[in-house]
């Protein structure tokens, strides 16, 4: 048995202005890993390439990995980077393989194509023909287009928010695709949309309803589906089937994978509303997160304060600093801030060495223009406190033993507040990112963290009580600031259906 295994991830964000190149599905500035090296970075990981690895060598399945291309969210990728990802895998699939896993996304935009992986297993599903099988394992936030449904096999999507079952998605998917090539089952697949944009802030799988959709996909697997996923979609992204999607996988029952399907989808309807993110003013939220420190109890874990309107793992600049400089101008002390990207600043904080007191132009380095803001720097001063070469492992349990590089990084010490400065795109989903700047969050009064929801994976334990704050940036849930020209219409909540 030969299989190929591959990984090419995006998430796009058609509003951000942060490029795409190829190097960004590297680590560190480098290109993505080929063969034994991608099978050495990846293998033993949560994701799920780490499973399909797992679950070929447990069958001793012979097996190449042609490349393992993951990226930090951004704009539309490269054509350049995407010809190199695809040709690496197209290459390899054409010396020939009896099945294919591919770890994707499912809301990747290039600079042609809305559809990146749908136009990859077409491409794919070209050279290898109709009877062999393809496993595609998605993320939750996967947009989904036809010709993804059609040239797959067997599409299994997370089932959590934070993404804590990437490695568990991977063995849905592929154990179909190893289930077919036993003779054991024939996977059949049905899927479908709703025209609904569920705003991010409430998809959570811990909170509903976004927990009983979830939980149903899990109950239909447990009555026989080989694969039930419900994915919220990713609304930051100005694409015709940017939204909410359901896919089921049956064995050779396509009437059970229509209706289960279909359940799924008018269920989601049916708590629409609930999808709706109501934006509470910055303002009543720094109220609230100095109240709310001065009432709790000492030890208890620190004031989470959200800056989601900035986050990378949705595109975000992750310079913007409107949540960072209300914290600041309200006093919050004894506090961290996670982080603020900003190359040239990091490289002044090194030059000057650990102690150095500077006063230095922070952030909004970059423009917005798709929303129509400018990069707002605020000129700080502050003392250097540590220096870091900014890489790390995940502890988990969100992507475990995946490798992290935030490039060159620093703590940088401003009125109270403990400024993480770092040279590339990381999310703070996980202590490990912390623990390689020497910062403690649990110890601290306020911890300010440039995240969504991913947050909770890692870090959710530690807090006393979280507030989410509106600042700016690509990331925003007030969908009036997104000129959404090509989403299909009508669609909710952009429209009263």
């Amino acid at each position: 048995m030969k299989l190929v295994i591959a990984q090419m991830k995006h998430e796009t964000n058609t509003y951000s202005p942060v490029p795409t190149p190829l190097v960004r599905f590297g680590t560190g500035g480098q290109m993505p890993p080929e063969g034994a090296a991608a099978v050495a970075a990846c293998r033993g990981t949560g994701t799920a390439l780490g499973a399909f690895i797992e679950l070929a060598e447990q069958v001793g399945a012979e097996y190449t990995v042609p490349i393992a291309a993951s990226a930090s969210p951004s704009s539309p990728v490269e054509d350049a980077a995407y010809e190199h990802i695809a040709g690496r895998i197209c290459d390899a699939v054409a010396k020939g393989c009896d099945a294919v896993l591919l770890d994707l996304h499912g809301a990747m935009v290039t600079e042609t194509f809305d559809d990146g992986e749908g136009e990859l297993l077409r491409r794919v599903r070209a050279i290898v023909g109709p009877q062999v099988p393809v496993g595609v394992a998605l993320d939750m936030h996967t947009n989904l287009y036809d010709a993804m449904g059609a040239n797959a096999t067997a599409i299994a999507g997370y089932q959590t928010y934070p993404h804590i079952d990437m490695f568990e998605t991977g063995q849905r998917a592929g154990r179909a695709v190893l289930a077919q090539l036993a003779g054991k089952a024939r996977p059949t697949m049905a899927w479908g949309r709703q025209p609904m944009l569920p705003h991010v802030m409430r998809q959570g799988s811990d909170d509903s309803p976004n927990r009983e959709l979830q939980a149903r996909c899990r109950q239909m697997e447990v009555e026989g589906a080989l694969a039930a996923s419900v994915f919220v979609g990713f609304p930051n992204a100005d694409i015709e089937f940017a939204g909410l999607s359901a896919v089921v996988v049956t064995d050779d029952d396509p009437a059970l994978a229509r209706r289960w399907c279909d359940e799924l989808l008018e269920m989601a309807w049916r708590e629409r509303a609930k999808f709706v993110y109501e934006i509470e003013p910055l303002a009543d939220s720094m109220a609230r997160a100095r109240q709310l420190a001065a009432d709790k109890p000492a030890g208890s874990g620190p004031i989470v304060l959200l800056d989601h309107s900035d986050n990378c793992a949705s595109g975000g600049t992750m310079d913007t600093m409107t949540v960072l400089g209300a914290m600041l101008d309200a006093g919050l002390s004894d506090a961290a801030a996670f982080a603020i990207f900003d190359p040239a600043a990091a490289r002044a904080m090194a030059a000057a060495g650990v102690g150095a007191e500077l006063t230095l132009p922070l952030g909004g380095k970059l423009d917005m223009p798709s929303i129509g803001l400018k990069g707002v720097p605020r000129t700080v001063s502050g003392r250097v406190r540590r220096l870091s070469d900014g890489r790390y492992r995940n502890f988990g349990p969100m992507a475990r033993g995946e490798l992290n590089d935030m490039g060159l990084s620093a703590v940088f010490e401003v009125g109270g507040v403990q400024v993480v400065v770092i040279s590339d795109h990381v999310e703070p989903h996980d202590l490990a990112a912390f623990t390689a700047v020497g910062i403690a969050p649990q110890a601290l009064r306020f911890l300010m963290l440039k995240s969504r929801v991913h947050w909770r994976a890692g870090l959710r334990p530690l807090a006393h009580a979280v507030v989410e704050c509106a600042g700016t940036g690509v990331c925003t849930s007030d969908y009036q600031l997104l000129a959404f020209r090509k989403v299909r219409r009508p669609i909710y909540p952009l429209d009263a259906i």
